[in-house]
């Protein structure tokens, strides 16, 4: 973090970044309106967003189409106060003093859109308690 901002952190991880944690990362930015710094990374990162979850995110106006999967790296990690994996395993470095939470999710891979919408629905409930715990103030100003 710069010294002038004071954001608290957060990195959504997943094997390929291709599906659920790009959709947390989206509903981050989104519901935090730049309150939390948002990035996403994946263990083994896929060539391209899974166009059925970009789908489903354009359905609550969040677009998520310029976003490319993007390998994990210690120093994202280490950048980070809280690391949400989605089923990354091991793969995950570890610092001592960062908060990790794992989110099991189904994985959106392959599936049709009814079912990556319950994923993303999943998921944005998740993001918005995560929100209000690390941004309290705002969770009145949530839609």
């Amino acid at each position: 973090m710069t010294a002038n901002d004071n954001r608290p952190s957060v990195i959504f991880v997943c094997v390929h970044n291709a599906g659920r944690s790009q959709m947390a990362a989206g509903y981050m930015t989104a519901l935090s309106g730049g309150r939390v710094e948002v990035r996403s990374a994946g263990s083994m990162p896929a060539e391209q967003i899974n166009p059925v979850a970009v789908e489903a995110m354009a359905e609550e106006n969040i677009d998520i189409t310029a976003e490319k999967p993007k390998i994990l790296t210690p120093d994202d990690v280490r950048a980070s106060d809280v690391v949400i994996t989605m089923g990354c395993g091991d793969a995950c470095p570890f610092f001592p003093g960062t908060r990790y939470e794992d989110w099991e999710l189904e994985d959106p891979a392959g599936k049709d859109l009814e079912a990556v919408r319950r994923v993303r629905d999943d998921i944005r409930g998740r993001v918005e308690a995560l929100l209000a715990e690390l941004v309290p103030a705002t969770t009145s100003e949530m839609r």
